[in-house]
């Protein structure tokens, strides 16, 4: 008997924890900032945006599902590295909303030419899935994604108003 109570116990306190990480209100990018630098941390999952130099906000982040490396062909579902620009800006894209980054850049092109393989593309910054977007924040528990950077669908809306195209977005290690 003792040992069921403490189970339940145990079940209720975890259930509670996860129930406040997934409400537990985050910082907010300021109203009406304009973005116009964004610096990605791959190995920290940590994507930055600045405004005139000055640090707005940290996004959490999930990445492709072979996060270590660069992108170097098609389908590695590796997220690129390197320096480029938000090229699109979709609001009806399949995860919600999406920031096109302008992978591949010319390097890229001639490092998988000397392969012989495509270099991909359609890399973006993205929510989650459309009809999956109530895992919110859960989603950062893993790589998900086939090379892209996700982020919630309440970070895609406010990233989407802040961000211009032509963006300057350098993707480091």
């Amino acid at each position: 008997m003792k040992k069921r109570k403490v189970t339940y116990f145990t079940v209720s306190i975890i259930l509670v924890g996860l129930l406040v990480y997934c409400v537990y209100p985050e910082s907010k990018l300021p109203k009406d900032v304009r973005i116009d630098s964004i610096v990605v941390y791959k190995s920290k999952r940590e994507m930055l945006v600045y405004s005139n130099g000055e640090l707005q906000k940290k996004y959490k982040i999930s990445l492709g599902r072979q996060p270590i490396g660069d992108k170097e062909v098609e389908g590695d579902k590796k997220t690129p590295e390197g320096i480029y620009s938000i090229n699109d800006k979709n609001p009806n894209s399949g995860y919600h909303k999406n920031l096109g980054i302008s992978y591949p850049n010319k390097d890229d092109l001639e490092n998988a030419q000397r392969i012989g393989k495509s270099a991909g593309g359609n890399i973006k910054i993205h929510g989650l899935r459309n009809r999956i977007g109530f895992i919110g924040k859960f989603h950062r528990w893993f790589d998900w994604t086939l090379g892209c950077i996700a982020v919630t669908n309440e970070e895609i809306d406010e990233l989407y108003k802040a961000v211009a195209i032509g963006t300057r977005i350098e993707i480091k290690p």
